[in-house]
């Protein structure tokens, strides 16, 4: 029987292959050619609209509404303009394709010493990133950096100044404990001397380090764009918060992020508490705040514990209810704010029964600025009447209601001493000069996500509003004015801003009267 030969298999189909990949390959490249100028506007429209809805959430709020109508009157300008739609369109095509010609560029490579620095970094980081029982740890001694860094950049001294580290999903980074240790560790392996901050991005496991410039310090008193209600308690970074305002920065005007404290009746933080070392710049921050309460119409009552002489300037001032230093004046004005607050409660409720509008003297704001509650309270103790903590219960309680807030002023060494109502109420905190992570933490609430400054000029700190963010704070230079060693310029800006003088002095008023005018 004869054999019947099987069907022969081809040992190699590459040419038939080999063309069809080819064809495929011209075809792809043709349509890329054909299709250019139609990706590059859809890449272009598509980064239009990130920076436009990146453009729309920085807009503070209070703005939106005029750009928004500004936006419309500019686009039914353009429709009811001949060919408007037609040159509408092509100047949103022609800004598409010029946007979208700019294509991502590759990843810089670091020089041999930026390398070497940044293997030093991962070494250094291996025994905080890495548990033995992971067969894949990224972070292995000896092993590649570029895995786990990037966004990295450096200065002319080849320094770090930004670099992005995804660490493994198993680092305890809701631990602030072990967030600290890295902390301290990139900032001593980067170079002191410089400001850092940490942003930990929990939900995809990196930390960006970017290295901070210093705040300016040459802002000084002036008239800020602010209405009734809201006080500049200083400038930080421009993307801490969604506002900015035009400040007068030497002989240059330029926008300026402003840290903005807003009270009132429907302010969640009616009252503010500024810690700090001696010399860092509390007593500026309350002149700053004093400066402006008078600016808008508003009283302000002014009581120092250790009598200085600090707010002299503003002694008899039209709108100054009085400076009081020592127990004895200090306490009585306390005493008369607690009957003044009482008595714009009683007259609110009796206008709001009746269905009438508060009294004009009920609303206007009462602003009490203590410095130093802690040395009054010992000097009151001393004569054995009551402290000062006591007499602002009522105030900081209902301050809110009656239009009274009140600012006080202490010490890092000192501020265990203030009480729970203290606390409780005074939920806008300012601290100011160099303090441990700790202590700020225990004075804000939360701990702030910059390393300390290399220096810190009075008026250099930390601002938290409530339950927001901490951020980095420069109060505006408003030294006393009768100071001779504070620099000409600023003491002639707060002398620019005190108010005109009194035609004679007024006592504060008796129980049941209205404030003087």
């Amino acid at each position: 029987m004869a054999r019947r030969l099987l069907p022969r298999i081809p040992s190699s189909g590459g040419a038939p292959l080999a063309r069809g990949r080819e064809v495929v390959r011209a075809a792809a490249d043709g349509a890329a050619d054909v299709l250019h100028p139609l990706i590059t506007v859809a890449r272009g429209l598509r980064g239009l609209a990130v920076s436009g809805r990146a453009r729309w959430a920085a807009t503070p709020r209070e703005r939106r509404g005029p750009t928004l109508l500004l936006t419309a009157a500019c686009v039914l300008g353009v429709v009811l303009m001949p060919y408007g739609p037609l040159l509408g369109i092509a100047s949103v095509l022609g800004a598409a394709a010029w946007k979208g010609r700019e294509r991502p560029g590759a990843r810089a490579e670091p020089d041999a010493a930026g390398a070497e620095r940044l293997r030093a970094l991962y070494e250094a980081l291996v025994p905080h990133f890495s548990v033995p029982a992971d067969p894949d740890a990224p972070f292995v001694h000896g092993g590649e950096w570029k895995r786990v860094f990037g966004d990295f950049a450096f200065d002319a001294d080849g320094r770090p100044t930004r670099l992005r580290v995804s660490y493994p999903a198993y680092f305890p980074d809701g631990d602030p404990a072990s967030r600290a240790r890295v902390e301290r560790l990139l900032h001593a392996k980067s170079g002191r001397g410089r400001e850092y901050r940490f942003d930990w991005d929990e939900e995809g496991n990196r930390l960006l380090m970017t290295v901070l410039p210093a705040l300016p310090a040459s802002v000084a008193a002036q008239r800020f764009v602010t209405v009734p209600g809201e006080t500049v308690l200083g400038f930080t970074d421009a993307d801490a918060v969604q506002r900015t305002i035009p400040v007068r920065d030497g002989d240059a005007v330029r926008d300026a992020p402003a840290v903005v404290w807003r009270t009132g009746p429907r302010s969640p933080e009616p009252h503010l508490l500024v810690v700090g070392q001696p010399g860092a710049g509390a007593s500026t921050l309350l002149r700053s705040v004093a400066l402006q309460a008078l600016q808008h119409g508003g009283e302000v009552l002014v009581l120092e514990g250790f009598g200085t002489g600090e707010y002299a300037c503003l002694a008899g001032r039209r709108g100054v209810l009085g400076v009081a230093c020592g127990p004895v004046g200090a306490l009585d004005a306390l005493e008369w704010a607690a009957r003044e607050t009482e008595r714009r409660l009683a007259v609110a409720h009796k206008a709001h029964r009746a269905g009438e509008p508060a009294p004009a003297e009920a609303p206007r704001p009462l602003w009490v600025l203590l410095d130093r509650p802690t040395v009054l309270a010992d000097l009151a103790a001393a004569e054995d009447r009551a402290g000062p903590q006591g007499l602002l219960r009522v105030p900081l309680r209902h301050g809110r209601a009656a239009h009274v807030t009140v600012v006080l002023a202490e010490q890092f060494d000192t501020v265990d001493a203030l009480g729970d109502t203290v606390r409780a109420h005074t939920r806008a905190r300012v601290a100011l000069g160099p303090a441990p992570a700790g202590r700020l933490a225990a004075v804000l609430g939360a701990p702030p996500h910059t390393t300390p400054p290399p220096e810190t000029p009075p008026g250099r700190g930390y601002a938290r509003l409530g339950a927001g963010r901490v951020v980095r704070l420069q109060v505006p230079a408003t030294p006393d004015p009768y100071d001779e060693a504070a620099p000409e310029a600023h003491r002639r800006a707060v002398l620019g801003l005190l108010p005109e003088w009194r035609a004679r002095e007024t006592p504060l008023p008796a129980d049941g009267a209205a404030l003087p005018r």
